[in-house]
């Protein structure tokens, strides 16, 4: 199915020139422009497009407000970045908004219907100069994350592994038989377990756990 296009731009040169591009290549419709973030909003709920193919620097409302705006309110509506501004800001601030891709001006005509077709069909798309800076971004984020901590640093290891047990519904004669341990052994670690986690008996013993996402 050819994607229902909306073109916002405040550039009248731009907008029509790419508003005839994609009506002379056939694969993709283009149902209204808009040449400021207020117009965009208005039109992408009036005209419910498949697409917005979205500036950032526009008067009245800028490109990344409108683009939040019509994420929240026309949920099958996806917005497509066209802009000239390639910095960080521009870039994280965008898909922040909920922007489904991000090219510069500089794409082609193979590139930008490449790029509305993915975003129509619910992908995310970056030009190739940007998802690698992308990529490099959410790489450092994963580095400097603080490791997670294991639950219940006061237990030991073999105490989490029969709480887990626990709390998967496990009684202490199946921990014995899944553990090969003694039925005394697995009793005398069940009761550090609930003196540890200060609780009175196996159920709420149980919530602490699947409450940490053990038992799973």
């Amino acid at each position: 199915m050819t994607p229902r296009v909306l073109l916002a731009d405040d550039h009248p040169v731009y907008r029509d020139g790419l508003r005839m591009m994609l009506h002379s290549t056939g694969e993709a419709e283009v149902v209204g422009t808009a040449a400021d973030g207020e117009q965009a909003v208005a039109e992408a709920v009036r005209l419910r497009p498949q697409v917005v193919v979205m500036d950032l620097r526009m008067p009245r409302l800028d490109g990344v407000e409108a683009t939040a705006r019509i994420v929240a309110t026309c949920p099958d509506t996806h917005v497509l970045v066209l802009t000239m501004h390639e910095d960080d800001e521009s870039v994280f601030a965008a898909m922040l908004a909920g922007a489904r891709g991000y090219l510069l001006k500089g794409a082609d005509q193979t590139e930008i219907l490449r790029a509305i077709t993915a975003v129509a069909s619910g992908e995310v798309i970056f030009g190739p100069a940007l998802a690698e800076r992308v990529t490099r971004y959410f790489a450092q984020l994963a580095a400097v994350r603080p490791p997670r901590q294991e639950p219940f640093q006061q237990l030991t290891a073999r105490e989490r592994e029969i709480l887990d047990l626990i709390a998967a519904g496990l009684s202490n004669r199946q921990i014995a038989e899944r553990l090969s341990l003694s039925p005394k052994t697995v009793r005398n670690n069940v009761s550090n377990v609930f003196a540890k986690l200060q609780v009175a008996d196996r159920a709420q013993a149980i919530i602490q756990a699947r409450e940490a996402g053990l038992g799973q």
